[in-house]
């Protein structure tokens, strides 16, 4: 299956984009005084595992991406 090049860019951008807003959304979430008592609550639990399957599926998916661009045939010239 051939992805054309806008696809494989909006797929890239995806997967840059989970490495940029799920940080963020882990450290506001360890900030929160629901996260800890007496240790890791399941609030804080649930959020990790949410934060952690999105950023390997964010991965997946540009990796996806990435090899998309890289497999695209060549253009073929004549001389």
């Amino acid at each position: 299956m051939l992805i054309s090049k806008r696809i494989a860019w909006f797929l890239i951008a995806f997967g840059v984009w989970s490495w940029v807003i799920w940080p963020v959304f882990l450290k506001n979430i360890w900030h929160d005084p629901r996260s800890w008592h007496h240790g890791m609550t399941g609030f804080f639990a649930v959020h990790l595992v949410l934060t952690v399957v999105s950023l390997v599926r964010g991965t997946a998916i540009g990796v996806l991406g990435i090899r998309a661009l890289r497999t695209r045939p060549a253009l073929i010239t004549t001389r």
